[in-house]
């Protein structure tokens, strides 16, 4: 056996050895290590910010946004309503988060803005120039679980009268489902709007 040959031998088997001790190391121990971590540390979090009613039934997570609408895609008007979604074919797809990608001048992303202006003012029976931009643009990511303080706002009325409730009950469930910005001045206040509405159907109404 040859000197070149004895080295070549001895870098394969190098090579073999770390590509072991890499994959036991980082493909098995290490992923191991960080889920018993997060189970033991977030479980909540690790098993996907998972939100369940009052009877323990998964209706969604606190990370992903979703609608509130019947089989035809119509809003229920008992509920608050999300922003819109471009995540997947039919929006709050968890597994394509997106957004349009359109520009603010495209004719495709305004014309839908403006559709969505009229229907959210005649659903809520408020005139055009009183919806928020959140109401009809999508968050950059599609799966925003939140909206506005204005946008619930705009909303309390429609709630409130179909649910039978008083709207100074419905805007105080309203602030309580409200997140402040982090540390007092990062962010805006977000509404969250699964939570709000678990909230409003353990509420005794009409």
């Amino acid at each position: 056996m040859t000197t070149s040959t004895r080295q070549t031998g001895r870098a394969v088997g190098a090579a073999v050895r770390a590509m072991a001790v890499f994959t036991l190391a980082l493909g098995l121990l290490y992923p191991a290590v960080i889920t018993a971590v997060g189970q033991l540390a977030l479980p909540a979090q690790a098993n996907g910010s998972i939100v369940r009613d009052a009877s323990g039934a998964a209706v969604g997570s606190a990370l992903i946004g979703q609608s509130f609408s019947d089989a035809e895609g119509s809003p229920l008007p008992r509920y608050f309503q999300t922003r819109p979604s471009a995540a997947g074919d039919a929006g709050y797809d968890g597994g394509a988060s997106s957004g349009s990608n359109l520009g603010p001048e495209n004719e495709e992303l305004v014309a839908a803005i403006a559709e969505r202006r009229a229907q959210i003012a005649e659903l809520d029976q408020v005139s055009e120039d009183r919806v928020p931009a959140d109401a009809v643009t999508a968050s950059s990511s599609g799966l925003d679980p939140h909206i506005s303080p204005a946008y619930a706002e705009l909303q309390v009325a429609r709630v409130a009268r179909e649910r039978g409730l008083p709207e100074e009950r419905v805007r105080e469930a309203v602030r309580a489902h409200t997140r402040e910005p982090a540390l007092g001045f990062l962010g805006e206040p977000v509404v969250d709007v699964l939570a709000l509405n678990l909230a409003l159907d353990g509420s005794k109404g009409v």
